[in-house]
């Protein structure tokens, strides 16, 4: 007997009784490249009908997800209902063409499980939870932090390592705990470590998936097995970064290493200055928003903004 569970109308899993024991079988929201998108902002909100082009521009070119109101989106200067109102825009606006993946993470437990479920409430597909960041929080706290949240909600829960904005990861240990959660589907992972995702891949299973949280190392993590990228150069590129993730999942390695090596100055260009500061100036630049920033970030600086835009034109983004 086979039982099909969904979220928000999109297959999550399946959950299949064999005589007395239920075995739940997990699939991924989304393969392929998921665009981190920029939050535009105008003077006293979000600027919706840029918002609106924005994700035009991304479907238009193939993205296959998209993340709203995570880092590069700039949620942690947006007011809760800012973020509500942002989230079920991109809902309505997307119409169910590709996954709409929320950012809920907070550094309080109690906060992210708010977050999380007023995203459920507007209608997201998925959810990306960061791991807390300031609390540098231990391997049982983390573990409690996202079960917590995932017994909150019904949505699929991709988890956020970025120790670089963080102070902490999670361990290969900690995801295989995690695994057995039938709500957390795997991991975002941007903490630079190779090694961690072979561990990681060797010690879960297999429906514990793992995307890239890098743009420069979508090839290499796609090749131990990750299913794609949530990423901040789909916001330029969109196109490019989708058709790199296809060549890997296909297992056409060596295509997509190519691709890897073109895109690499612009991944490069577009952390120059802390993210997202360099992708919005970008899109600024490329006439989709308007360079608006919440502080503490701030404009770009006069060198690096040059240095982007010889970047952005060597690529035919610009004139």
């Amino acid at each position: 007997e086979a039982v099909l569970r969904r979220r928000a109308d999109r297959l999550f899993s399946v959950d299949f009784r064999l005589g007395k024991e239920l075995i739940t079988v997990k699939h991924p929201i989304f393969t392929g490249s998921a665009t981190a998108i920029v939050t535009p902002f105008k003077e006293g909100g979000v600027d919706l009908e840029s918002l609106g082009n924005l994700l035009d521009f991304q479907l238009e070119n193939g993205t296959d997800a998209i993340v709203v109101c995570g880092t590069t989106g700039e949620a942690s200067t947006m007011t809760y209902r800012e973020r509500a109102e942002t989230i079920a825009f991109c809902v309505q606006h997307v119409g169910g063409r590709v996954p709409v993946i929320a950012g809920s993470g907070s550094n309080s437990t109690e906060n992210a499980v708010t977050l999380s479920r007023e995203a459920e409430r507007q209608g997201a597909d998925g959810l990306l939870v960061g791991t807390p960041y300031y609390n540098k929080a231990t391997q049982a706290g983390l573990h409690r932090h996202y079960r917590t949240i995932a017994d909150a909600v019904s949505l699929p829960i991709i988890l956020y390592s970025v120790p670089s904005r963080t102070g902490v990861k999670c361990t290969a240990e900690t995801y295989a705990a995690l695994a057995q959660h039938p709500n957390i589907l795997g991991v975002k992972e941007a903490g630079g470590d190779l090694a961690l995702i072979q561990k990681t891949r060797e010690l879960c299973p297999e429906d514990f998936y793992i995307w890239s949280g890098n743009d420069d190392e979508t090839a290499p993590i796609m090749l131990f097995g990750g299913k794609g990228v949530i990423s901040v150069a789909a916001n330029v590129m969109p196109r490019e970064m989708h058709e790199l993730t296809a060549a890997c999942l296909r297992g056409d390695f060596t295509a997509a290493g190519r691709m890897q090596l073109k895109l690499r100055k612009l991944c490069e260009a577009l952390f120059w200055e802390v993210n997202p500061i360099p992708v919005k100036t970008a899109m600024s630049m490329m006439g989709f928003c308007q360079e608006r920033f919440r502080l503490p970030m701030c404009e770009m600086e006069e060198e690096n903004r040059a240095r982007l835009r010889t970047v952005l034109a060597e690529y035919g983004l610009v004139s």
